[in-house]
């Protein structure tokens, strides 16, 4: 009778419910996104911008397949990855190369990058989900995992004046470049950060598009070599390096270590947490010290060559801490600037002109973040 009962209650309570079977669990992937993103405005449009870790926690080699990510809240589809757009957002850590990029060893883990542009006619979400479709190697049938929950940030936008004077610059960055500053992760301090998440390299330019004039290998022939580089806002004076010298030739700039990697530069506190950094400036031209009070717009140095760098430009960057590399990369807009054009192939850089803007594409852009490998000039 005792059995009975049992039997009645555990049906009752789904363990014997033969009409609506419980997937078997297994290992899989911890989803994990380190730092909540925050909106900031490009192109128009509201865009997320983080990171999705993922670390096989199996025995067994498991291959992505796809990735969604859906409003938690609402329970709806923001954006899905499969195939060679699910390749170009995925790098794996300590990958082998030639091997497969989707699929992860046993304790490998990997990175989804993403860049979510959010709808215009609809509210932006409070939280973000994450789904992975994934394979296990030698077995047929697909599987997913659901996880990496995070809240969306609500700080204040951090909206700041112009670096340089007017222009035309380039605004350098891309989230698709492997190496580029959006995906490169630092373990100082014991922990892994993107300091460089909204980074942006500012290289002078002339009407042509050319970087330099005469001897291109000559440091001082560069466009923008010992151009003002100036405050973004009022703020302190945090951190000045001064003292790294400088090759008058680009081919005689050999390779640095990473404490060596900003060369000379300049940070600030804006305040709220946010840290500015001014990186690769002249040997010699710091106008500032530590302690020091700043208003916008204030000359702190002049662009240089120093540090791990190709050629002359400003490395700018925002982040949350005081560390060149031991941070990560906070969002930031520009109060205002004029597009010129853009490189849709970097390649042509110092090559060609720039693509000019279609006749539709509103110029005149205010409290924006710049989009990928724009021409510009400043107008504040």
């Amino acid at each position: 009778m005792r059995a009975i009962a049992f039997a009645a209650l555990l049906s009752f309570s789904g363990f014997l419910h033969a009409a609506d079977p419980v997937a078997p669990l297994r290992q899989s992937f911890d989803l994990q996104v380190p730092i909540a993103p925050a909106p900031v405005r490009m192109d128009g449009a509201s865009v997320l911008v983080y990171e999705l870790h993922a670390t096989n926690f199996s025995n067994e080699p498991l291959r992505l397949t796809g990735a969604d990510v859906r409003d938690a809240g609402r329970g709806q589809a923001l954006a899905s990855y499969e195939g060679e757009a699910l390749a170009r957002r995925f790098d794996r850590l300590a990958a082998v190369q030639g091997s497969d990029a989707l699929t992860l060893a046993p304790g490998q883990r990997g990175v989804l990058y993403v860049e979510l542009s959010l709808p215009a006619n609809a509210p932006p979400p409070q939280r973000l989900d994450h789904r992975l479709r994934y394979l296990v190697i030698g077995r047929d049938a697909p599987q997913t995992v659901d996880g990496g929950e995070v809240a969306v940030a609500v700080a204040p936008r951090l909206i700041l004046g112009a670096p340089v004077r007017g222009g035309p610059w380039i605004a350098i960055h891309h989230p698709d470049w492997p190496r580029g500053h959006r995906r490169v992760l630092y373990t100082v301090d014991g922990k892994a950060r993107i300091p460089g998440r909204h980074a942006i390299d500012w290289v002078k330019l002339d009407a042509q598009g050319r970087t330099s004039q005469g001897d291109k290998d000559l440091v001082a022939n560069t466009y923008g070599y010992g151009a003002d580089v100036l405050a973004v806002a009022d703020a302190t004076v945090v951190a000045v390096r001064d003292d790294v010298v400088e090759t008058a030739l680009i081919s005689e700039h050999g390779k640095q270590t990473l404490g060596e990697a900003t060369g000379n530069y300049v940070a600030l506190d804006l305040g709220d947490g946010r840290y500015a950094f001014y990186e690769h400036l002249k040997t010699g031209s710091a106008r500032v010290k530590p302690g020091q009070r700043v208003r916008r717009g204030e000359t702190l140095a002049a662009l240089g060559f120093t540090g791990d760098s190709t050629g002359p430009h400003l490395h700018f960057h925002v982040s949350d801490r005081n560390s060149p590399l031991g941070a990560e990369g906070v969002a930031f807009e520009l109060h205002g600037f004029r597009v010129l054009g853009r490189y849709p192939d970097l390649s042509q850089l110092g090559k060609a002109p720039w693509t000019p803007p279609q006749a539709s594409e509103r110029l005149t852009r205010e409290r924006e973040r710049p989009a990928p490998n724009t021409v510009l000039e400043f107008v504040d």
